[in-house]
């Protein structure tokens, strides 16, 4: 990591993440990554949320000033309800709402940072949802990026049609390109993003992607937390798709050891590691489907009689189910069935201890990219249920790379029985040649997670873009 010289006094950096932890925390990396490395980071987010973010690392911390903006009351949105992870998905459009009201609070922040050359911002690293964001940005002057998480996302959402696609054969090339990626997502998939790209019946008044089409707009660049190393496919489409350069910010992994930040335990002593430390090496599926859109009872019911049936070990950390009646979602005698080759953990369990654990052989995931950057972190072949939005296209990518499989769905609905669990659990977990052919992709992307000099070399390239661009601004 270059040390700042006297020729290059550090730069003062805006971060704002879009309300949801999944993008919360890999951009607190971002920030203690440039803090790192010198440089001066206001990360902005509402009051509750930055609270529960983990502590900074001791020495990140001096230059990271964590901002907090109050989130507007909306009727209806529950107290306290800052995070998509607090708010029910039928009250999400009033999220949307309460998130967008956040433009007058940013702007008095920004407007007062502007005020003093000593504390005007060299630039606004903004989430691909905050047009608010990237409004203020050019009212005051300062050079915006929009922050992306995944090219195969951005490839599989449909995209403004070309005025003239005879013009240049090269770009009508590209958009073919992600129109063929588009035609790939499943009908059940499309039905989904469909909300996403239309915003009908919202009571925001703007889909998610005119947000992103906006701040596309109003930014000078666009950065992304992916590299041509990890979708080859996808990334080389970027600039010409927006029609904007991008910079690569490498995957933002976290530590390997878990020990990323100081939270006073490890989660050795947690009973589901204690549990994973009497089981045979490699032996056990950890299964995870995240939090922000839990699956149905239905779904819990189906994925749980999977793994009864593929009959190997497992480890589930499983959430309570979209519109439970009672506190036990599973089927009657499931876990007196199951107890001595699994465990199920309702609360929250240490993910990065249980992933780093040798008895963990493979994961059965819903695709979120954190969740995939820490299993690929320690080299798991994947089972894949992806639910909504980016996970589908993560899905296809990592099965395209052969690094695990994708559980059977049905093309309409996208439900899924216990016998497509079982099958694609069985594929992934047991011995033999089609196991072995995961294992050896899934360490082949490991050696891009874990390549600490790679993932460096991105945040060195993309600060002196960073330079390179203001510099050239104020000339």
């Amino acid at each position: 990591m270059d040390a700042l010289s006297s020729s290059s006094p550090p730069l003062r950096i805006v971060i704002c993440p879009y309300l949801a932890f999944g993008h919360l925390l890999p951009y607190l990396e971002l920030a203690e990554r440039l803090a790192l490395r010198g440089h001066a980071v206001s990360y902005v987010s509402t009051p509750r949320n930055l609270a529960r973010l983990p502590p900074l690392r001791p020495a990140a911390a001096p230059r990271v000033d964590l901002v907090a903006l109050p989130l507007p009351r909306v009727d209806g949105l529950p107290e306290g309800a800052e995070s998509t992870n607090d708010v029910p998905v039928a009250d999400r459009e009033l999220h949307w709402k309460a998130f967008d009201g956040l433009a007058a609070p940013f702007e008095e922040f920004l407007a007062a940072a502007c005020a003093n050359e000593g504390t005007r911002p060299h630039w606004i690293i903004a989430d691909c949802f905050h047009h608010w964001a990237a409004a203020a940005a050019l009212e005051h002057k300062v050079p915006c990026a929009s922050l992306l998480a995944t090219a195969a996302m951005l490839a599989a959402v449909p995209r403004p049609p070309l005025e003239h696609p005879e013009a240049d054969p090269a770009v009508a090339a590209v958009f073919e390109q992600a129109a063929a990626a588009r035609r790939a997502v499943p009908s059940y998939e499309r039905k989904a993003m469909t909300q996403f790209v239309t915003g009908h019946g919202t009571s925001s008044g703007m889909s998610s992607l005119q947000r992103c089409i906006l701040t596309e707009k109003r930014c000078t660049l666009t950065a992304i937390m992916s590299c041509v190393e990890w979708e080859p496919e996808s990334f080389p489409l970027l600039a010409t798709l927006l029609g904007k350069p991008v910079l690569p910010l490498g995957l933002l992994p976290p530590l390997p050891d878990g020990g990323r930040r100081a939270t006073g335990t490890d989660g050795a002593d947690h009973a589901t590691v204690q549990w994973l430390d009497e089981q045979p090496a490699g032996s056990v599926v950890y299964v995870a489907l995240g939090s922000e859109v839990p699956l149905s009872e239905e779904q819990v019911r189906e994925l749980a009689l999977g793994l009864e049936l593929a009959g190997t070990r497992f480890l589930w950390a499983l959430r309570t189910p979209i519109g439970a009646d009672n506190d036990d979602p599973l089927p009657p005698g499931f876990e007196e069935r199951t107890h001595d080759r699994g465990l199920v953990a309702t609360g929250w369990v240490p993910q990065m201890s249980i992933l780093a654990h040798a008895a963990v052989g493979g994961f059965l995931t819903h695709c979120g990219r954190n969740s995939l950057m820490e299993g690929l972190l320690f080299g798991h072949p994947l089972v894949m249920l992806p639910i909504f939005g980016d996970q589908g296209p993560n899905a296809r990518q990592m099965e395209a790379k052969k690094v695990g499989l994708q559980v059977a769905r049905d093309k309409d609905d996208g439900s899924f029985d216990s016998h497509g669990v079982a099958s694609a659990v069985r594929a992934v977990m047991v011995e033999g040649e089609e196991r072995r052919g995961f294992v050896a992709n899934a360490l082949k992307m490991q050696a891009v997670v874990g390549d600490k000099e790679l993932q460096d070399r991105y945040i060195d390239e993309f600060v002196q873009h960073l330079r390179s661009y203001a510099a050239a601004g104020a000339n």
